[in-house]
């Protein structure tokens, strides 16, 4: 008989329990782990000759072994490496004896022609095995970690008394703070036996199996296994159709190939994807899992993560592969990605009307379904509301109106008519030589990212423009509209479906950190962020090699001139500031000429601003004039969001554009004049996406720009500038026709001259196809 003990550990790190005898759903719970057992295989203790320690990379684990350890939790270490540092040894002993027996025996020729012997592994390890404690203890020192050593062999499994003195050591050690390094017994321990298990008990055959026994005795949370490759692949890395398995398991098994063992190490870690011996690695860490311990194996070798490898894990970071005995119902997000690439191509590929009638049935859905969107709606509120995290201006974006669904309807059926001729039509077109044409064309950018806080509006928005330019969408919307956007993107994909092209909008719903998002640089082309400016800053820092459209701050000017209307001051001012003080083209700074101070003009404008009830922040400048000021700025860059707003005082236009330069963030700023050549120079000068001459901040949005809609405002120089609209999701390709050319034909001795002649344009790619 046997029974199961059930019973929670307390965390680290929040209320979030680990029930004992489950091992963690998801990554992002790894953060949770609080006993964390390190397995470190031959390949990453060892150099690539297998003579010596990898000092640089030792070195570096150790300082994420102690790190999490002054954190508070508790680590253990599971190495190999005694047998190469102990070859090393070794060696260098035989090589010294041999060169003094050289010298003994000059005359002996036979003495000149020895070689290195083979040298046995036992004795390798027994050689190395205090060498390498010596150097552990002396590195974790420097981190004021303390370490013991601890050798096993598979009869202190096997052996009930001594597999509980194992425990007991191991326990109080931990107690005390100190990290146990433990190592197979490879000075005695005899050759593994195939098929040696105990029934439901794995055997001790090599320090996986090692580390999957500790991992479970100890009840640890977690199990790293760190080796030469990547994590589990579904074929040979390097082959066409091979792909990392971010998430295994226990089902899966049949997903695996397998082929040849590790270079290094007595039992070694084995490649994955390749030898049947490996069968024991993959069933170690499954044994792990299955007693409760969540298990990630991954690179510890590459020199570019090797440093933060394992506190990544321990984040919950996409790294290696991750053992989970819970599979979600729905596609990885890979997957996602991947079905939306190929549903896209065909939606690139569809005749403009096609596009058009898809957009135009989903504005038809929006208000013909309205009542299921705001019933769902409604369910998001009243949680937002309940848990009161949520400010008010948030609130307003996350709420939908019968109102707010027909101007989006409106908005989608403008954006239906720019989809007749976004995508192949002609920009360019040259005659290259006789018979050799060349032409420019407008094509879809590929795969879009993007990713909206609490605004579910956004969903069926972005899902229109990538629909009239062709693009494939994947969507990441914030947990505050979750049933929202659930039904937004079912009913998207009810219109998709007309066309048979439902896949190319996919919604992410798993659990993936943005920041793993960020590193599809193989599957997604864009990312386009919708939210708050620490949103865009974090995901702008997160994006490894896939480029990002928006704006990390609004902060906008309005600038009041000497010559200004007082009329069209006022009407600008009150609408810039208080129209939707949370939008990023809010006004946040008043910059105004000084020959205004202290005339009827100021007094209106402040006096709008209290009645609007405004709270005005003082700049340096502006303090300076005022016996009896507001309070004054912390900063000239500041995002205020809400009803606030700086204000300061120039000498001049120029010092408007220099101040501007100076502490704007490039997105949206006005001057308000009456002197056109002033005007004029400020447009001009100012290298704002959006510079305005008497009219309010507020018209830098796309819907007001006639694009129909936006996906965002951009500040960046190269690509699209200031509301992006459907043109802002196009790139183009060269289309060359030629009759047989080659490029010998134009060389010196070639028969062909170039001609570069301009060719009117004709008609797009889709046109012609109708024509023919």
């Amino acid at each position: 008989t046997s029974c199961k003990v059930t019973y929670v550990r307390n965390t680290p790190h929040g209320n979030n329990h680990k029930v004992r005898g489950t091992s963690f759903a998801h990554r992002g719970e790894l953060h949770h782990a609080k006993r964390i057992v390190v397995k470190l295989g031959s390949a990453v203790v060892t150099r690539g000759d297998e003579c010596g320690l990898a000092l640089g990379r030792l070195a570096s684990i150790v300082e994420q072994v102690a790190m999490l350890q002054n954190q508070g939790r508790e680590m253990v270490i599971v190495t190999s490496g005694a047998v190469a540092f102990g070859k090393q040894r070794l060696r260098h002993e035989i090589l010294l004896s041999q060169s003094v027996r050289q010298a003994l025996h000059s005359g002996n020729t036979q003495l000149k022609d020895m070689s290195l012997p083979v040298l046995e592994a036992r004795a390798c390890a027994a050689a190395g095995q205090s060498g390498l404690m010596a150097l552990y203890e002396a590195m974790f020192t420097q981190y004021s970690t303390c370490t013991a050593q601890v050798l096993v062999t598979n009869l202190d499994f096997h052996d009930d008394e001594k597999r509980q003195n194992l425990n007991s050591t191991l326990q109080e050690l931990l107690r005390m703070n100190i990290v146990p390094i433990i190592n197979t017994n490879d000075a005695v321990v005899p050759p593994p036996e195939p098929d040696s298990d105990l029934q439901g008990v794995i055997s001790i055959k090599d320090n996986d199996s090692l580390a999957a026994r500790l991992a479970v005795e100890m009840k640890a949370d977690l199990l790293i296994v760190l080796s030469d490759v990547e994590g589990l692949y579904n074929s040979p890395p390097g082959t066409d159709d091979s792909k990392l398995i971010d998430i295994f398991y226990p089902g899966d098994q049949q997903s695996i190939t397998y082929g040849t063992k590790s270079r290094v190490g007595i039992g070694g870690m084995e490649a994955k994807w390749c030898s049947s011996n490996c069968l024991l690695q993959v069933k170690a860490a499954l044994w792990a899992l299955q007693g409760g311990t969540s298990v990630v194996i991954a690179n510890g070798t590459n020199p570019k993560v090797t440093g933060h490898v394992i506190t990544d894990i321990v984040e919950g970071k996409k790294v290696g592969t991750f053992f989970s005995e819970i599979k979600p119902a729905g596609p990885s997000v890979e997957e996602q990605a991947e079905m939306a690439r190929n549903s896209g191509r065909i939606l690139a590929s569809l005749h403009p009307d096609q596009r058009r009638e898809i957009i135009c049935h989903l504005a038809e859905l929006l208000t013909e379904r309205k009542e299921e969107i705001l019933a769902a709606n409604k369910m998001d509120m009243e949680t937002a509301v309940s848990a009161g995290l949520l400010p008010s201006s948030m609130l307003k974006r996350l709420s939908l109106t019968p109102a707010k669904l027909n101007s989006l309807a409106i908005g989608l059926r403008q954006i239906a008519v720019s989809a007749q001729d976004s995508v192949g039509r002609v920009l360019r077109r040259t005659r290259v030589a006789h018979c050799l044409e060349l032409e420019q064309i407008t094509v879809p950018i590929g795969v879009l990212l993007v990713i909206f806080e609490a605004r579910p509006d956004c969903l069926p928005q972005v899902s229109a423009l990538a629909i009239a330019s062709g693009n494939a969408l994947l969507l990441k919307g914030g947990k505050e509209a979750a049933n929202t956007n659930r039904v937004l993107h079912h009913l998207t994909q009810e219109a998709l479906s007309v066309h048979g092209v439902q896949e190319a909008v996919q919604m992410v719903s798993t659990r993936e950190e943005v920041a793993d998002l960020c590193r599809l640089d193989k599957m997604i082309d864009l990312i386009i962020p919708r939210g708050s400016s620490q949103l865009v800053r974090d995901i702008q820092r997160a994006a490894k090699g896939i480029p990002v459209l928006g704006h990390s701050e609004g902060i906008c000017h309005v600038y009041v001139d000497a010559d200004a209307s007082v009329d069209k001051v006022i009407k600008i001012v009150r609408d810039s500031k208080c129209d939707y003080p949370a939008a990023c083209n809010a006004m946040e700074t008043l910059l105004i000429h000084r020959s205004i101070l202290k005339t009827s003009l100021f007094d209106q404008i402040i006096e709008m601003l209290r009645t609007e009830q405004v709270k005005i922040h003082a700049g340096p400048r502006f303090i300076s004039y005022l016996t009896f000021s507001p309070s004054e700025a912390k900063s000239l860059r500041t995002e205020y969001g809400d009803l606030q707003c700086c204000l300061e005082v120039v000498d001049s236009m120029q010092e408007a554009v220099d101040h501007i330069h100076k502490y704007g963030s490039s997105h949206t700023d006005v001057i308000i004049t009456e002197n056109e050549e002033t005007a004029e120079q400020f447009l001009q000068q100012l290298d704002s996406a959006c510079v305005f001459w008497n009219a309010s901040s507020r018209f830098a949005d796309g819907y007001r720009f006639g694009l129909g809609a936006e996906v965002g405002i951009s500040t960046a120089r190269v690509h699209a500038r200031g509301p992006v609209g459907l043109e802002g999701l196009l790139t183009i390709k060269w289309v060359l026709r030629g009759d047989g050319h080659t490029a010998a034909d134009f060389s010196e001795h070639g028969n062909m001259k170039y001609l570069h002649e301009n060719l009117p344009l004709r008609q797009t790619l889709a046109e012609q196809r109708d024509n023919s």
